[in-house]
């Protein structure tokens, strides 16, 4: 039986030749990771509130992404959008009339927010470098199981990048999907309107009730203190008239 004296060699370059391939296809597939994404920060439970950050990575090397456009749900309208400050950034909220009214908190919402831009006041987003845009959004809906937020990427050189196309089901992930916030199930631990609002007003008064009572007791203490000390003094003042008189 012969051997191959070139088997050996070979056999150890097998694992480096994989090694170099599978890092190729990992290079050629990285782009298709650096899109615009939307993530809560803990959970986005239904009918609740939540602080989600917007990420955009900068997916170009001879440009900086100076523009961001988040397109908000127009089928579950968020009455409540409040971006945070970023620094470096200008941010603008834009509002429209709904089409349908929604209830929030016993109230009639007649108007919500439908676009946030942020614009960058210096450089922006440069190659390499990905940055984070926090908002708070609410009231969640209670009858759907994700939110779409479609976006605009914009890089100083004018290029748009459109995020905007949907993800669906069982098929591969587009090119420039749109940014997806997946909702779950309310656990009674986040902020649900009406009944949250109940057990605010209800820890306030408990709290009002609670600092009566404190302010009672430091009241009935302060007054105790000074009966002792007008009865040590007025009993002072007996023995030392006493003692005059008898001398």
């Amino acid at each position: 039986m012969s051997s191959d004296p070139k088997m050996p060699r070979l056999a150890r370059r097998l694992p480096l030749v994989g090694a170099i391939a599978a890092g190729s296809v990992l290079l050629l597939a990285s782009p298709a990771f650096a899109h615009v994404s939307v993530q809560p920060v803990g959970t986005a439970e239904k009918g609740g509130y939540a602080t989600v950050n917007f990420k955009v990575p900068n997916e170009r090397d001879d440009s900086s992404t100076v523009k961001l456009e988040v397109t908000l749900p127009t089928d579950h309208p968020l009455a409540s959008v409040m971006p945070e400050s970023v620094p470096g950034w200008q941010v603008d909220v834009k509002k429209a009339k709904l089409a349908k009214p929604i209830e929030m908190h016993g109230e009639k919402i007649t108007e919500a927010p439908t676009k946030i831009i942020w614009t960058a006041d210096g450089k922006g987003i440069e190659a390499g470098r990905f940055q984070q845009f926090p908002v708070s959004v609410g009231q969640l809906p209670e009858d759907a199981d994700q939110l779409v937020f479609k976006a605009l990427q914009t890089y100083d050189n004018k290029d748009v990048v459109r995020w905007i196309e949907p993800t669906k089901e069982g098929a591969p992930e587009p090119e420039n999907p749109a940014p997806v916030l997946e909702l779950t199930a309310a656990t009674g631990d986040g902020h649900h309107g009406g009944a949250d609002a109940k057990n605010v007003a209800q820890d306030a008064k408990t709290t009002a009730a609670g600092k009566e009572s404190d302010d009672g007791d430091t009241t009935a203490r302060v007054l105790a203190v000074i009966g002792i000390v007008a009865g040590i003094v007025g009993t002072g003042f007996g023995l030392f008239a006493g003692r005059r008189r008898n001398a």
